[in-house]
């Protein structure tokens, strides 16, 4: 299995493009099957943090004010990834946010996002909904109980995505599945599912 980088921001609120910026980001790579590396760094962009984020992470205003400045941990994390592909559960929510804070230091994003969560849709018809705490309990996965936090979130994408790329070759007799049909597939209708796997898998 190719190399993939899984991220994960904590943040002010839901979008950048309504002011909100990233709070913490982590980001766990994953190569032959397990977790090898991670980086993870909270970030001071000068936002506030409502109340009610501040509840739901535990990331508090005086915990960013002594936190390193988003542009050098932006720059810090763009060393790491280099050009490994990503990996993101609700991709959509966490490529917005990475985009706008490497674009505020100069530096744009190369490779693309695979979505765990779609991914998880297509794959995991039986669980209850596709949140990434209920899969994790759904497949049994380690739970690093620190939910809302990025490195914890981050690790649980990274076992999720471990177990969805073993269960496609399994169900499916493949013998390997990158990160590229991967991409694909998340936007491929549930009914032409194993069809396409047959295809590009």
């Amino acid at each position: 299995m190719d190399a993939v980088a899984v991220i994960d921001f904590e943040t002010t609120g839901m979008s950048p493009d309504q002011g909100c910026r990233a709070t913490e980001v982590a980001v766990v790579i994953v190569a032959d099957g397990r977790i090898v590396d991670q980086y993870q760094s909270l970030m001071n962009t000068g936002a506030y943090i409502p109340s009610f984020i501040e509840e739901l992470t535990g990331i508090s205003n005086a915990m960013i004010r002594t936190a390193p400045s988003a542009a050098q941990v932006m720059s810090e994390l763009a060393a790491f990834v280099g050009n490994v592909p990503l990996v993101a559960h609700n991709a959509g929510f966490d490529c917005r946010f990475l985009d706008a804070e490497w674009a505020r230091i100069g530096h744009r994003r190369q490779q693309p996002f695979a979505c765990s969560m779609l991914l998880a849709r297509r794959i995991y018809h039986e669980s209850p909904d596709h949140k990434l705490g209920t899969l994790i309990r759904h497949l049994g996965l380690p739970d690093t109980a620190r939910h809302h936090r990025a490195l914890a979130d981050a690790r649980m994408t990274a076992h999720l995505w471990l177990r969805m790329v073993s269960d496609i070759k399994s169900r499916h007799g493949l013998r390997g599945v990158t990160h590229e049909p991967l991409c694909a597939l998340q936007k491929v209708p549930k009914a032409k599912f194993a069809g396409y796997l047959e295809r590009h898998g």
